[in-house]
């Protein structure tokens, strides 16, 4: 077998495969299908400093080539999850990663404070493509200052690795990565959804209830491929590659695009233990080209 060990910052993960926010649940939900101590890491479901209901229903739709969702980061809140879920969680033998929202500096704040206590949580993914209520509902990873301001202020009482999520809803998405690299990020991930929008001709509506919401899926890996370049290309810290990665070669292709580790979204809900044989397909592939460590292709695109 080949070496799948990678390092995030201070983090040594045993393989480069993860779990997207959002698509995993808290982890927990996905014990009957496979042995979650094998993954590198899971992203939690996105956490929020009060209890959230989410978005009306209808809220998700299937695409011809992905999916639609506007879920709106329903949760119990970082008190629950804290009481609650984490100690049903703490044990697993890989890197439990919380993805932290707010609508305010101060939430985002009050959240990272919370998570600094938990010994089992050695990361935070900070996603900042919510809308900021005091500027209107502008998205905070959509300009520079905004993007730099949450960062910074995360970094200043979060005391261990900081992800943070990028929006691909930006014209220059290598600028937003080096502002917050510059603000403190020890990692970025990236894409987030694309804005989309689904419509029903028979009944001249939109068919989800917030209009528009996030497409995921095989329809934005280029999208997010590019990006993934792009930015890897641009900031010294590690990549987290997501977006529409399916199979094993979906994955290789974007480590070789840069990405040190990826995140397997919107495929777990098609097949729960495809990131297991996501592993599985990258040892082989390294074993058949005789590389023998994952680290010989992150960024390895020739030119």
């Amino acid at each position: 077998m080949a070496d799948l060990r990678i390092d995030i910052h201070q983090l040594h993960f045993k393989n480069p495969v993860t779990t997207a926010s959002g698509t995993f649940g808290f982890g927990e939900e996905y014990d009957d299908f496979l042995d979650l101590d094998l993954l590198g890491g899971f992203f939690t479901k996105g956490l929020t400093l009060k209890n959230r209901e989410g978005n009306d229903y209808p809220r998700m739709d299937e695409t011809a080539s992905g999916m639609l969702n506007a879920v709106g980061l329903q949760n119990k809140g970082i008190d629950y999850f804290i009481n609650e879920t984490y100690p049903r969680i703490k044990d697993y033998d890989t890197h439990i990663i919380a993805n932290i929202n707010g609508s305010t500096i101060e939430e985002y704040v009050e959240v990272a404070e919370k998570l600094n206590e938990l010994e089992k949580v050695p990361a935070i993914e900070l996603n900042i493509s919510c809308p900021n209520v005091k500027e209107g509902g502008m998205l905070f990873g959509t300009s520079c200052p905004s993007a730099v301001a949450v960062t910074q202020a995360i970094r200043d009482v979060y005391k261990k690795t900081l992800i943070v999520k990028l929006s691909p809803n930006v014209t220059d998405i290598a600028e937003i990565a080096k502002a917050v690299e510059g603000a403190g990020a020890d990692a970025v991930s990236l894409i987030n959804t694309l804005l989309g929008m689904a419509v029903n001709a028979e009944t001249r509506k939109p068919v989800l209830s917030t209009i528009t919401g996030g497409l995921s899926g095989p329809a934005i890996k280029p999208v997010a491929l590019r990006m993934v370049w792009q930015v890897f290309n641009a900031i010294n810290v590690p990549v987290f590659g997501i977006g529409g990665i399916m199979n094993a070669t979906d994955a290789i292709e974007f480590m070789l695009a840069g990405a040190s580790a990826i995140q397997v979204g919107t495929a777990s809900f098609i097949d729960p233990q495809i990131s297991i044989k996501i592993i599985d397909g990258i040892n082989q592939y390294l074993d058949k080209n005789g590389i023998k460590s994952v680290n010989e292709i992150i960024g390895a695109l020739e030119i």
